[in-house]
């Protein structure tokens, strides 16, 4: 069971970089669903976007796995396949040794190889579905489009990479409706205005967003020649690239 996230509910006389550490994996589901508009419903589509994707005898690849929600949102999609595999990759120490446990604890035919890697440094090959749940942003900005061509090149004909990203509006007023109303969502799931603006102290130097034409090019500049948007609330997306 997930704890109650509640590590930014207290004054701090000084805000740390925010990190994927011991006590963040304790709190991560609940952090997450209360903080991500639309992070249910994207796991929840996951294992559809899988089914129509995968292809026998590949890998999977869940790149930025945390705890391994959206790992087992594809092993739902993929066990009527034969001879596939998928691959959760995380750099986080304590996340990867969480995602083994919940993981482990659910029966499945599939089989499912959790690593502890920097995904710059990941290979990827013979893959039919990548997913990328809010991974990329915490990524160095001049490394994103080499970790993205190496997906694309990883990637089957056919295959899809499944992209979710926080993201900034091109015009500062649209950015600054998003963001109150990202803020009023955490608002209304009990985050306080002081958990709020501690917590983006945290995460403003480790987790930079880009615009959705920035994503769009990128994926264009790899190879991808067909993209699109699935979902959108707020300032939070996902999108589908097919090779």
């Amino acid at each position: 069971m997930s704890s109650r996230d509640n590590i930014f509910s207290q004054p701090l006389a000084s805000v740390q970089d925010f990190c994927f550490d011991q006590q963040v994996v304790e709190v991560f589901p609940d952090m997450i669903n209360r903080s991500v508009p639309g992070y249910a419903s994207i796991l929840q589509t996951i294992p559809q976007l899988t089914q129509r994707f995968v292809q026998d005898n590949t890998k999977l690849y869940d790149l930025g796995c945390s705890r391994g929600a959206a790992t087992l949102a594809m092993r739902q999609g993929c066990e009527q396949q034969s001879g596939c595999e998928i691959i959760a990759i995380d750099n986080s120490p304590a996340m990867v040794e969480r995602a083994k446990q919940h993981i482990d604890s659910f029966k499945t035919t599939v089989p499912i190889t959790v690593r502890c890697e920097d995904i710059v440094e990941s290979e990827v090959d013979n893959a039919s579905v990548v997913v990328m749940n809010f991974t990329l942003q915490f990524v160095a900005p001049e490394l994103r489009q080499q970790v993205l061509e190496k997906v694309f090149n990883g990637l089957r004909p056919g295959g899809v990479l499944i992209l979710s990203e926080k993201i900034r509006s091109e015009s500062a007023a649209m950015n600054e409706l998003l963001i109150d109303l990202h803020h009023d969502f955490k608002r209304a799931n009990g985050y306080s205005d002081l958990e709020i603006s501690q917590k983006r102290a945290a995460i403003e130097n480790v987790m930079r967003i880009d615009s959705l034409e920035t994503h769009q090019q990128r994926l264009t500049n790899v190879g991808f020649s067909q993209q699109s948007v699935w979902f959108q609330c707020f300032n939070f997306l996902s999108m589908v690239a097919v090779k």
